[in-house]
């Protein structure tokens, strides 16, 4: 028999708290024309290792200790991708990958540069304050690597807006960091 604050919670009277409590995002799976090309950007580039390969050819790549964190499916060799530019369409954004300090997204972004992948943004967007190197994979998917996430504190509040420091580059992000109180 269902209770009264089941049924009012069923009726939309009495607002249900979600049970779901996310630990840490799992892993991405996308779609890529090359699977070839695809496994060699992640594995010589961005220094992911190859866990396992299915019986369907799909490549599932890790960077920590989970089994996977990226996997690779096959898409039709003639698919194509979105606009990036296309921001009213459905799609997946970007995906983007926490790195440990601030120098190693400055080396990062050189190794990148030096392998002519497609930067498309360095510097601060705003929210979040965090550094961060935009860039697309070889099917055009756009990455980001970053570094000083902003935390929520105890008050449960982000930094205000005044207190954005957007930059267009690495460099000016640094010189110009965001204000701390």
């Amino acid at each position: 028999m269902i209770d009264v604050q089941e049924r009012r919670a069923t009726e939309g009277t009495v607002p249900v708290e979600t049970p779901i409590r996310v630990r840490k995002i799992g892993h991405v799976v996308y779609r890529v024309t090359d699977i070839d090309r695809s496994t060699k950007f992640w594995t010589e580039i961005m220094g992911f290792k190859v866990s396992d390969v299915n019986e369907n050819g799909m490549v599932f790549l890790r960077c920590q200790g989970d089994h996977h964190t990226v996997a690779l499916a096959r898409a039709n060799a003639d698919a194509t991708m979105p606009s990036a530019k296309d921001k009213t369409s459905l799609g997946m954004d970007h995906f983007a990958m926490e790195l440990a300090s601030v120098e190693d997204l400055f080396r990062a972004r050189d190794f990148l540069r030096s392998k002519g992948v497609n930067i498309v943004m360095e510097g601060r967007r705003g929210p979040g304050a965090n550094m961060g190197v935009e860039f697309t994979d070889p099917d055009g998917y756009m990455l980001e690597l970053y570094a000083d996430m902003e935390q929520i504190g105890w008050n449960n509040k982000s930094r205000p807006s005044t207190h954005w420091r957007r930059a267009s580059s690495l460099e000016d992000a640094l010189a110009n960091p965001c204000p701390t109180d």
